[in-house]
């Protein structure tokens, strides 16, 4: 297992990041367990059955700490990203998801999957998360869902972190929670966003004014002091619309 948390306070990091942008509910730590010794770390937590991945999601963010292994995810696709099975003919022909509505063309589903960034077979055993307050470590992944104007403050204080480099959303909308906001932060190393998908908005919470996005958690104290940052100027002046609220009175007058 990685080191504890390298000093990092998790529960004061959440309260700021919360604090800072407003948002509605806790940054999810999402935590690899690749076996069994890691698994004993998590042993108390909840254990979920035929949970998705963005349901477990749901849950972490309103406050449980739970496991989901490779045996209860109910989401075959998920499972495929994740490495712990297969993924149907039906999804990996691109047919199911013409089934679903999703897509006109099966080839495009098709191709849609073999794009898929994924771990590969039996690489990991289970999913641990938690709210970011509840940490024992220093997370694998934070997934972070709100409003789409909270989030862009997370995407620009990243940017400011890698200097004005332009960022890049990698997505198929589709596989939002899985895969774009958690294994491809994960393995490209960086924050990653996306609109959302179908599968995470018909099965979860998730408002229609929301989305998710995700970045490695030894990210999150840099973006954090950018956040402080932010706050100062930009944000404040962003949110109270002073530009609008002059045009507003000069259209009435």
């Amino acid at each position: 297992m990685n080191p504890v948390n390298s000093g990092v306070n998790f529960e004061e990091a959440n309260n700021r990041i919360r604090r800072l942008l407003g948002l509605q509910s806790d940054p999810v730590s999402v935590f690899f367990v690749r076996n069994e010794d890691e698994m004993a770390a998590f042993q108390e937590w909840t254990a979920l059955k035929s949970h998705r991945y963005c349901q477990a999601l749901m849950k972490a963010r309103r406050g449980q700490r739970v496991v989901l292994t490779g045996d209860e995810i109910a989401c075959p696709a998920a499972a495929s990203a994740f490495g712990f099975r297969s993924l149907p003919e039906g999804l990996s022909s691109g047919k199911g998801l013409v089934g679903f509505g999703i897509v006109k063309d099966a080839e495009t589903g098709k191709r849609m999957f073999e794009g898929m960034t994924k771990f590969a077979s039996n690489e990991i055993r289970a999913l641990a998360l938690c709210p970011l307050s509840a940490s024992p470590r220093t997370p694998d992944v934070v997934v972070v869902e709100d409003q789409v104007e909270r989030l862009m403050w997370l995407l620009l204080a990243d940017l400011n972190l890698q200097g004005g480099t332009r960022r890049h959303g990698n997505t198929a909308v589709l596989q939002a929670t899985c895969v774009d906001s958690t294994i491809i932060p994960f393995a490209e190393k960086r924050m990653n966003f996306c609109l959302g998908c179908y599968g995470c908005r018909e099965a979860t919470d998730i408002g229609q004014g929301e989305t998710v996005l995700g970045f490695p958690g030894a990210m999150l104290g840099d973006l954090l002091n950018m956040l402080e940052y932010l706050s100062e100027k930009a944000m404040p002046r962003s949110r109270e619309k002073q530009a609008f609220h002059r045009l507003d009175r000069t259209v009435t007058d």
